[in-house]
């Protein structure tokens, strides 16, 4: 009975019952949206390099090695010399090695020198590899491949020239040896989108009339001579490693932070990623704070709603109790028609996330990068939305408890 008499009194209110889950079902979307898109971000960011065992760089902090090496954000206090790198790559615990070099820039985008294995051995989101959307990787000493960040930017095609810039901040190019866009990565979300990528010959080629930082006045060496120099790298600035097997990571980890030519590091990027992660967890705080309250909003709303209709009410109440309604029957069925309306809120707004996920999930993975899976929802979802119907429950108690002391003389009461 009294899930018939809620049920009426709601249709009865269809604007004012429609609004209210309509509010709480934008603030259940809200929420679960934003941890939708926390947990997507999670992932990405930890999908951001994918079988790769170690990172290696000179000796500085884990968190720092991780960032400018994978996310090219900030710079190598050091680097790792040429000698130790090959020392590391012929240690026969390592199946693989790659070299990167970083230091200099285009446009604001960042270069990386390495090696053609990195095409190959570079992986992210699982284990994807890197694929090209047009044409070809490194051929020839002075081809470039770009990320697709800096070919949309900067409207780059296959076959146009690229000058790149000495530094990160600097003003001064390599004019003399422009480079040639050979190939176009497709998008992956990751910061190599945002990357020139040369050869490391290539690093040493651009900097063959360069000493000190700055060009030495009135050399300029050909592109063809230069071609024929043995360019072979001093320094590098890290290297990706992959081990034979998972059982000797720790203990080339070990060797290599105890490398006794010169200080090294070498992290584990999962390692390193979860240190990252926790450093910036107070913004993810913060945001499911803020995406939490709104949902409260909308709960003290809709106890607003109940409250401001009791008057208009009291004459229905009256009725009910003449009728042989008992109090308490008055009680559920304001608490049940709360409870109904935070329901239907809670799985409208659901459903309007998943509406949501289905037309945003191309467009943010194109443009960010950001993978946002369609699933089923989660059990930590499931038992936010199971909170949304206490919640709404627990605030629709007060004006639930004032209608119940209503008497039925004061119901029937009319005022002027």
């Amino acid at each position: 009975m009294i899930l018939r008499l809620a049920l009426g009194s709601l249709k009865a209110r269809t604007l004012t019952v429609g609004m209210t889950v309509l509010a709480i079902a934008l603030s259940v979307a809200l929420f679960l949206g934003v941890e939708k898109v926390r947990t997507g971000a999670k992932a990405s960011f930890a999908d951001t390099i994918s079988g790769t065992d170690l990172i290696v760089g000179a000796r500085s902090g884990s968190v720092q090695l991780l960032l400018y090496s994978v996310f090219r954000i900030g710079n190598a206090t050091n680097n790792m010399t040429w000698e130790s790198y090959q020392d590391i790559a012929e240690r026969r615990e390592v199946d693989w090695i790659v070299p990167i070099s970083l230091g200099d820039s285009h446009r604001q985008f960042r270069v990386m020198g390495t090696s053609a294995a990195f095409f190959e051995r570079y992986k992210y989101r699982s284990g994807q590899s890197l694929a090209l959307q047009d044409g070809a990787v490194l051929a020839d000493l002075f081809d470039t491949v770009i990320g697709a960040d800096v070919a949309a930017t900067l409207g780059y095609q296959v076959g146009d020239p690229i000058v790149v810039s000495h530094g990160l901040a600097s003003f001064v190019e390599h004019a003399n040896q422009p480079f040639q866009v050979s190939g176009i990565l497709e998008k992956t979300g990751t910061p190599v989108d945002r990357t020139v990528i040369v050869s490391l010959e290539a690093i040493e080629a651009i900097h063959v009339d360069w000493q000190s930082g700055a060009q030495i006045p009135g050399q300029n060496t050909t592109a063809d001579v230069i071609r024929q120099m043995e360019l072979r790298p001093e320094a590098v600035t890290a290297a990706l490693v992959g081990v034979k097997s998972r059982l000797q990571v720790f203990g080339l980890q070990r060797a290599i932070n105890e490398y006794g030519q010169e200080p090294l590091l070498a992290i584990l990027p999962g390692v390193a990623l979860q240190e990252l992660w926790q450093i910036v967890g107070i913004a993810e705080t913060a945001l499911i704070a803020v995406s939490a309250m709104v949902v409260v909003t909308a709960l003290i709303g809709m106890m607003a709603t109940i409250f401001s209709s009791l008057n208009e009410r009291r004459r229905e109440m009256a009725i009910f109790r003449a009728m042989g309604a008992r109090p308490r029957v008055i009680l559920g069925m304001l608490i049940l028609e709360a409870a109904l309306m935070a329901a239907i809120g809670a799985l409208l707004g659901l459903a309007l996330l998943y509406v949501a996920l289905w037309i945003a999930q191309p467009l943010v993975d194109s443009a960010f990068g950001l993978w946002l899976p369609i699933e089923p929802p989660s059990l930590r979802e499931v038992w936010a939305l199971l909170g949304v119907v206490v919640a709404g429950v627990i605030v629709s108690a007060a004006p639930a408890f004032r209608a119940y002391r209503l008497s039925l003389a004061d119901g029937m009461m009319v005022r002027n």
